[in-house]
């Protein structure tokens, strides 16, 4: 809808010398100021692209305003401050938005921006020692909604996870399952028998049930040579039937599982560093003492490192332990490596708030891999503050006490996880209220929007009682000029703004624009809904007056369209009724 709004600005704008060639439409800010009587939109273009165009940002905003005064949809044209351009638009305007989206229905926010191009999104990743957690949680719908919002503004997403089935967590998996499998035979393991890096968690005991089922006493009494390496497949391969079962649970489908073994054994790890020592990227020094680090343990000594600083890290990093063999940071070379080799030149990695060091070292990675042709984005996600009716709930991971991805879904459902999980900022913790997030109240944001919605579908279905079964076709067609009351029309410019809200969300990387946005179009739906309570003219349906019944709902319909699509990003079902 705001295409030829753009362009007008995108005309004023280009008159003047662009050496650089950095112009876009594209970047063309329009949107709604916070004191409405500025008017109904502004852009900030002005100065925005003042610097490179080398002129002062009250020349261009003079020059956007004469451009915009020429467009038949704007009928003032202010300036303000350091050059903010304010206006307003005419109503029809608004009425044509209605129309676009009848027309478009599910595809009126696909903007397709980036051509089909592919771009890959890794997240959980979890390691296959234990069944999800509720930092798992968030991960997941994290990047499940990232990657609708990139479907939504044409890239090509292959959604993966990344299996680290490699090194000591998973051998120390496999020695608690081996304890928990002699448990099964009636021997007494005490608890000192697990140290602190093995699993205690009461799942284990029901894969060590499988073991004794399918192979009775086999590995009973035997060597640690003769069941380690059995061990640790059978297990890994439950916990990611069980991972993946969970997810299942949470509407999270994955395209694809890398196994880190499996990159080794291609000798992806040998191709990343014989990739690097060609371009001088590899060599052995002597890293300084870690920060903070007092122990008398610690001493210098050489080792195989990665130029990293070169690429923008604070530090080179270890790519062999002294034993050998490759570090964790050697398997992410092999792992981004298989990355480009796939041609994705794009990605994003979603990982926990603890894995702040992980960003430089990630991004020095796939820039030396692909010599620049790659870019990879990181987003650090903060965990959730689990609370019973405001008190909080303790757990603890290590002692097998904690609350499961199942867990939550079990008890409040998919759709309000899912919600909840992406309601705030990604680097923000969330407060998640097993009381609250569950009650039909206008404070929890999920009803707030879903109760929009079943209000909606109830006048659609009392229209249909009075009228007969509605004609879209009608909506579409009918006149919207009865549409000009403050409230209506405020509901109309935030739909409006449904597309743009969208690709910001994809482009941003930030999910929790979407239900923030949905937020907004409730309220001015309830708001509107309120006002028709007292005013006869606005109630959405006249039985003595179809032609208006018909203009009203065209706008209902529009918020429903819209509504829906914003609860497919989200990955939720719209409630028709609510009980």
């Amino acid at each position: 809808m705001f295409n030829t709004i753009r362009d007008s600005i995108f005309n004023a704008l280009r008159q003047f010398p662009d050496p650089e060639n950095r112009l876009s439409k594209q970047n063309i800010l329009i949107d709604k100021p916070k004191t409405q009587s500025l008017g109904d939109l502004y852009t900030n273009a002005a100065m925005a692209f003042s610097k490179f165009l080398n002129v002062s940002p009250q020349v261009l905003a003079k020059s956007i305003r004469e451009s915009l005064i020429q467009n038949e949809s704007v009928t003032e044209v202010t300036i303000a401050g350091a050059g903010f351009v304010n206006f307003k638009i005419d109503k029809s305007f608004w009425h044509k938005v209605i129309d676009e989206i009848i027309l478009k229905n599910k595809d009126y926010s696909f903007t397709n921006l980036k051509n089909r191009k592919s771009i890959n999104v890794e997240f959980v990743s979890a390691n296959p020692t234990g069944p999800l957690h509720t930092g798992h949680a968030r991960n997941a719908v994290l990047g499940s909604v990232i990657s609708n919002l990139f479907e939504k503004i044409g890239y090509s997403v292959t959604r993966e996870f990344y299996i680290n089935d490699k090194g000591n967590q998973i051998k120390s998996l496999a020695k608690s399952l081996y304890l928990r499998y002699k448990e099964a035979f009636g021997m007494e393991i005490s608890k000192d028998a697990f140290d602190e890096d093995m699993y205690c968690g009461e799942y284990l005991k029901e894969l060590a049930a499988e073991l004794v089922k399918n192979y009775q006493d086999a590995f009973l009494n035997k060597e640690e040579s003769e069941w380690l390496e059995f061990f640790k497949k059978f297990a890994v391969k439950r916990m990611l039937k069980g991972i993946e079962e969970d997810l299942f649970l949470l509407g999270v489908k994955m395209d694809k599982y890398s196994s880190e073994s499996e990159l080794c054994d291609e000798k992806l790890v040998d191709e990343a560093v014989s990739i690097l020592s060609e371009r001088n990227d590899i060599y052995e020094g002597i890293l300084p003492r870690p920060k903070g680090m007092i122990s008398e343990d610690w001493e210098e000594r050489p080792q195989l490192l990665f130029k990293s600083t070169k690429y923008g890290d604070d530090i080179d990093r270890p790519i062999k332990k002294s034993d050998g063999a490759w570090t964790y940071f050697a398997g992410d070379l092999a792992y981004h490596l298989d990355k480009i080799k796939r041609s994705y030149n794009q990605m994003v990695t979603i990982l926990g708030a603890d894995h702040n060091g992980y960003i430089k070292r990630l991004k020095a990675a796939v820039n030396a891999l692909s010599e620049g042709k790659a870019d990879i984005e990181i987003r650090l996600y903060q965990l959730i503050n689990f609370l019973e009716n405001g008190k909080p709930i303790r757990m603890s991971k290590r002692s097998g006490n904690f609350i499961t991805l199942r867990d939550v879904v079990n008890r409040v459902g998919k759709d309000i996880t899912r919600y909840m999980m992406v309601s705030r900022r990604h680097d923000i913790a969330i407060d998640f209220d097993f009381v609250k997030v569950i009650e039909f109240s206008i404070e929890n944001p999920i009803f707030y929007v879903q109760y929009a919605y079943a209000r909606i579908c109830s006048v659609f279905r009392n229209y249909e009682s009075n009228f007969g079964k509605i004609d879209i076709e009608e909506l579409k067609n009918c006149s919207k000029a009865q549409l000009t009351d403050e409230a209506e029309i405020s509901l109309m410019r935030e739909l409006a703004f449904w597309p743009e809200q969208v690709s910001s969300a994809a482009l941003a990387i930030e999910p929790h624009r979407i239900p923030n946005s949905l937020q907004e179009i409730a309220y001015l739906f309830h708001s509107l809904w309120n006002k028709g309570k007292n005013n006869t003219e606005l109630r959405f349906i006249s039985t003595n007056n179809k032609n208006d019944s018909l203009a009203r709902l065209s706008l209902l319909y529009s918020t429903k369209i819209v509504l829906e699509d914003g609860f497919r990003i989200i990955g939720i079902e719209p409630m028709s009724e609510m009980k």
